[in-house]
């Protein structure tokens, strides 16, 4: 608190300051009834982690040496800090030489008076040393899995980021200066954001990063000039207006990622991947997926294939009269270019000539902090909750990836919008971030078994998309890897696993940064650097360490890359050549469904204009069930481990009822289930026969 202030607060008169403030925390004190209120119902552990706790306690109670030793190096510490902390209070200076610092990347204790007020620098160095404490009581306990020991660890770190004491109006001086400066009206107008936020969220909070009304879709995001020649139930196709006279000849089209919307590659003109492309005479096509509703709930990811990527790669040949074009996948959208051309190989067909892959993962097995949301039960879950719906909301995918870097991504937000009252700022970036899409559930359900929790995709044959066996080996084609060096959703050394299983040439470009700000990074920003490779070495690590780094974006060195495969020009094409029908001008209607249009009934999406004529596509018919299975007497999915696949397992073969289990009990469940499938050797039937007899009447 400067002396400014404090002088203001005296000459204001403690009576008059006194009752402004008890008027305000008033409101609060009703404003945050209402908030708990909100929360009565909530699912308090979705991630199961009582269990892991209970796991970890074990492991720890038979290890009881590590936990003293950490409690003694604590209490060292603590006597410690408490001697520099009572010195300084006294002096009314902070000790010179702190007992312990933060890291030097942690934005948190910014605030001056973390360093020059003894109290407040007192609390910080408490919480520090509390995290280490934690950590060392966490870290490496002998006796635990591996995913249990990785979930154990990511949430004790999501806990320490919780407890921070920037996160609380009493031990943040910043928060506490706003305070005294509004007499307690930033907490007011901080919990109106709140409650604000719970009403959008329909309950659930969901914190807004950015002023959503500074922007619109294609007027000032998503910008880049084109139209919408073609369209299905799957998605739209954006052709790009050229910017020269000549482009190469291929084609190139881009799939982005259907977790997300594509306009992260057309936020603006100046850091567009879209319009750069465009700008160095490439013909540009983008996939726009749809944002499907209930009505999707069926759709597969073989659906994704044909009436995605293989419908995409037909339209362009016919837009264009080319058969052979270059194309590019960012993260989920490389993993499934990758599957479908695969499956285009087995088929025969070769009009992809290369294929660039951003920050894509093939190979599974060491998915990085993912990896904690990923097993059997937490899936379970996913699919029950996804089975009511017909899809997953996509707030539930973006509120997973915030968690994984909750001080950026949550607790920053929260401490600005609510502590210290301020409304969000306009950013394009986080716009695209919060504007979610649904995933139907019949396909999420399937990506997630097959890809993270099995890892099949990796394995010659180990999955099929419409009974053709995908082997990713017998893609021989030139492939660029993309990678970034902080990405924490696809993270580089395991997408180098993945390049290795293509048999043709494979470059490997490891950029600066991050998952989106790695990629999007145009070469007139002048930032990060790139290292580049045509030959992986076994390991990645020393080559990483050694190769040379090159300043700047990685861009201009893969059009080189893409043009030395074929840089044939030809005259620049329009959109809507060769009879092309034009839909509508880009960004097109897919994109602007947000997760808000979706009505009572959730109607399918409007009918699309048939790429072949201009009569309407008949809209998708909404999954029936089929009447020749037999409907369960209970609800078998209610058991917790069950999900709703497992449970048409289990009544297919004549599983139906709760009395069924709990006399079955868990090995005769278990010995049920290796008679269909010796797959399901992984599911823990504990606990099903007691679930069973509390939901039996």
């Amino acid at each position: 608190m400067s002396k400014s202030q404090q002088s203001e607060v005296n000459s204001l008169g403690f009576a008059s300051t006194t009752t402004e403030l008890e008027k305000n925390f008033k409101q609060v004190e009703e404003i945050m009834a209402n908030f708990a209120k909100s929360y009565e119902h909530m699912d308090l552990d979705p991630f199961n982690l009582m269990k892991s706790s209970a796991e970890w306690y074990a492991a720890v109670a038979k290890d009881p040496q590590k936990a003293i030793n950490a409690n003694l190096s604590f209490l060292q510490k603590s006597m410690e800090l408490y001697q520099h902390s009572l010195t300084s209070l006294l002096g009314g200076s902070v000790a010179a030489e702190p007992v312990i610092t933060e890291d030097k990347g942690d934005r948190r204790f910014k605030h001056e008076g973390w360093e020059e007020q003894p109290a407040f620098n007192a609390i910080k160095q408490s919480y520090l040393l509390v995290s280490k404490w934690l950590r060392d009581q966490v870290q490496g306990v002998e006796g635990l899995d591996e995913h249990t020991a990785e979930k154990v660890e990511f949430f004790t770190e999501r806990y320490l980021d919780a407890m921070s004491p920037t996160n609380f109006a009493a031990t943040n001086p910043a928060v506490i200066e706003k305070v005294i400066e509004t007499k307690g009206a930033n907490l007011v107008h901080g919990l109106k954001n709140m409650l604000e936020d719970l009403e959008a969220g329909k309950g659930e909070l969901r914190i807004r990063m950015t002023d959503t009304s500074a922007f619109e879709l294609g007027e000032n995001v998503a910008t880049t000039p084109g139209k919408v020649v073609f369209q299905n139930r799957m998605f739209q196709l954006i052709q790009y207006t050229p910017a020269t006279d000549t482009v190469l000849k291929r084609p190139l089209l881009v799939i982005p990622p259907w977790i997300n919307k594509y306009y992260v590659m057309d936020l603006q003109p100046k850091n567009s991947l879209l319009k750069w492309l465009v700008d160095q005479g490439h013909t540009v096509f983008v996939v726009s997926w749809v944002n499907p509703d209930s009505s999707y709930a069926e759709t597969s990811f073989a659906d994704y294939v044909t009436e995605g990527v293989i419908a995409a790669v037909d339209a362009v040949e016919q837009a264009t009269g080319e058969s052979e074009i270059n194309m590019i996948g960012y993260c989920i959208g490389g993993t499934l270019l990758a599957t479908t051309l695969a499956y285009m190989q087995a088929k025969g067909d070769q009009r992809v000539k290369s294929a660039t892959f951003l920050t894509t993962m093939l190979d599974f097995a060491s998915p990085g902090e993912l990896g904690v949301f990923i097993d059997e039960e937490q899936i379970c879950g996913l699919e029950k909750k996804m089975h009511e719906s017909g899809y997953l909301d996509g707030t539930q995918m973006a509120g997973t990836f915030n968690l994984m870097r909750a001080n950026d991504l949550i607790w920053s937000f929260y401490i600005n919008n609510y502590l210290l009252g301020n409304d969000p700022r306009p950013f394009d970036l986080l716009y695209w971030n919060s504007d979610s899409t649904r995933m139907p559930a019949r396909m999420h359900a399937w990506y997630l078994r097959n890809l993270y929790l099995e890892n099949n995709l990796c394995k010659p044959g180990g999955v099929t998309i419409n009974d053709v066996p995908i082997d990713i080996a017998r893609v021989d084609i030139p492939v660029c890897f993309v990678s970034t060096v902080e990405d924490h959703i696809a993270p580089w050394k395991s997408t180098t696993s993945g390049a290795r299983l293509f048999s043709g040439d494979v470059r490997f470009m490891l950029g600066g940064s991050g998952h989106i700000a790695g990629i999007i990074n145009p070469p007139a920003a002048g930032k990060y650097n790139y290292r580049v490779t045509d030959r992986l070495p076994e390991d990645v690590e020393t080559w990483a360490s050694e190769a040379e780094v090159v300043d700047g974006s990685w861009w201009p060195a893969w059009d080189r890359w893409v043009k030395a495969l074929a840089d044939e020009p030809v005259a620049a094409r329009q959109p809507g050549d060769n009879g092309m029908p034009i839909i509508e001008n880009a960004p097109g209607s897919y994109v602007k469904r947000t997760l808000n249009d979706i009505s009572q009934t959730e109607a399918p999406v409007t009918p699309a204009v048939d790429e072949r004529s201009e009569t309407a596509a008949p809209a998708p018919e909404p999954a029936v069930a089929d009447s020749s299975q037999p409907a369960p007497a209970d609800d078998l999915t209610a058991i917790k481990g069950i999900g709703p696949k497992l449970a048409d397992v289990l009544t297919n073969s004549g599983i139906v009822s709760y009395a069924q289990l709990a006399e079955m009990g868990s090995d005769g469940i278990k010995q049920h289930l290796l008679s269909v499938d010796e797959r399901y050797a992984r599911y823990d039937t504990t606990s099903w026969p007691e679930q069973a007899r509390m939901l039996m009447p």
